[in-house]
Parts: structure tokens; sequence; C-alpha cells
């Protein structure tokens, strides 16, 4: 837990960090969000993870920058994730999900994404940008 006389600097290390105003890092601080994802291989291997940064980690899965499993399988399309406020039920749900059979995660899977589709499969590619783009408005989609 942040005491009241560390927060104010730690929001001006944010704001300094990221760019933001203070407002904004306190913000950015009050939503930090850890997550549970299921990352599998066109062959479906599966593997469990958690992590607080989850585009920069699926990134990491797709460019097969870490040596180990994920890049020995090609394990590199996001299949699955839960979001989670505190890091130790994040923990908690990963460590209970990996003890589960391989039948259990399948279910779990298919229950959200029947066809498991890459849900980062755009992530990191350029935006592509229309003439009309530029007139949206959120909700007219």
């Amino acid at each position: 837990m942040i005491d009241e006389l560390a927060a104010p600097r730690i929001l001006t290390l944010l704001s300094f960090r990221t760019g933001f105003s203070r407002e904004e890092s306190a913000v950015v601080a009050k939503e930090k969000r850890y997550y549970v994802y299921i990352v599998a291989s066109r062959s479906r291997i599966l593997y469990v993870g958690v992590t607080g940064f989850l585009m920069a980690r699926v990134l990491q899965h797709k460019s097969g920058e870490t040596d180990g499993f994920t890049k020995k399988y090609s394990i590199n399309r996001l299949v699955y994730y839960e979001s989670f406020r505190y890091v130790n039920r994040a923990i908690a749900r990963e460590t209970e999900i990996k003890k589960w059979r391989r039948e259990k995660k399948v279910a779990l899977i298919e229950a959200d994404n029947p066809t498991w589709e890459d849900l980062a499969a755009d992530w990191g590619k350029p935006a592509l940008l229309t003439a009309d783009s530029s007139r949206l408005e959120a909700g007219s989609e």
C-alpha cells in the first residue's frame, strides 16, 4: 500500500516517465491491471502466464525474443486472458489454471473464443487510417 507521503513523489515520477500530467498519472496509477493469459501454438500447445503488461508480453511471445518453451514450440497466439486489479489475485488465478488438466483449460478458452482466434493478431502492426476514420465518433461503429 502506498502511504500518503509517498504518493506525490510516485505521481511526479510517473508523470516524468510517461509524459502524462500529474492528474493523468494518478489515473494511470489507480488503474494498473494484471493479466493471466493463455497463448497457444497453431497446433494448440498451451502456455499459461501472468503479466502486468499484456501487450508487451504477448509481443515478446510473437517475436520469439525470449528463449524457452514458448519460443521452442512457436507458442505465440493469444487465445485467452483475464484482467485483475491486484497482482496477488492474478498470481493465484495463474497458479490455479496451471494445475488444471488440459481439457479444463481448453474448455475455458472455448467458452470465450471457440475458434481459437489470435486475440492479438493486429497488435504491433501499424494502424490503417482511411479518409472516413477522422469522422468516427465514439459508439458509432
